[in-house]
């Protein structure tokens, strides 16, 4: 993922509640960055982007790293932490109308297990509480585009190698169920949802 956490002081080694079953979901710590992260988040982001850009033809060893530090800035950037390693990164930094989100890595052996979603729910609660809208981007063909979809991003652009995304402050509203639809005698109510997961509307509707 090329794609961000709030700049906020609260966020310094704050243990997050648990939102996921998997070890390494449920003992994370968001921690400041500092100036001395910037080697080791440029590998980081040379590894988990390497498959994707030299899929597009694009992968230069040099280059990917120094991307990131041509554009790191420690002031907007949360290091991810499970067992005082350090497990990802996620940027959140002011741009024009809306927030930003930018270099969200996961080391590999961090990544499948519920951990990227957590982590993107706890930044996009603190953009929605700022009713901030936040956009990205993600390389085409990336599985990183699912992630962003189902927390409500929706495709604002795109060309041959990036897809832009945005999303607005998270809301959403229910609607009367299509009885027709319903199996049995069960009534099911059904969500539209902007910015919400499936999981915290069957909790508020009770479905």
């Amino acid at each position: 993922m090329d794609a961000g956490v709030v700049g906020s002081g609260t966020r310094s080694d704050v243990a997050v509640p648990a939102r996921a079953t998997s070890a390494h979901a449920a003992g994370w710590v968001l921690r400041s960055a500092v100036a001395a992260d910037i080697e080791v988040i440029a590998e980081l982001r040379a590894t988990v982007m390497r498959a994707d850009l030299e899929r597009l033809g694009r992968y230069d060893e040099h280059r990917v790293r120094q991307r990131l530090r041509d554009s790191f800035s420690p002031q907007h950037t949360s290091i991810i932490m499970i067992d005082r390693e350090l497990a990802g990164c996620v940027t959140v930094r002011p741009a024009e109308d809306r927030q930003w989100l930018e270099h969200f890595y996961l080391a590999p052996h961090c990544q499948g297990q519920g951990l990227g979603s957590t982590v993107l729910r706890t930044v996009l609660e603190r953009t929605d509480a700022q009713g901030m809208t936040v956009g990205l981007n993600v390389l085409q063909g990336s599985a990183a585009r699912r992630l962003y979809e189902r927390h409500g991003f929706v495709v604002e652009a795109q060309d041959p190698i990036d897809v832009f995304m945005m999303r607005r402050r998270g809301r959403w509203r229910a609607r009367k169920p299509d009885l027709r639809r319903c199996d049995g005698p069960a009534l099911v109510r059904e969500a539209v949802f902007y910015g919400r997961d499936v999981t915290a509307a069957a909790r508020v509707l009770r479905v």
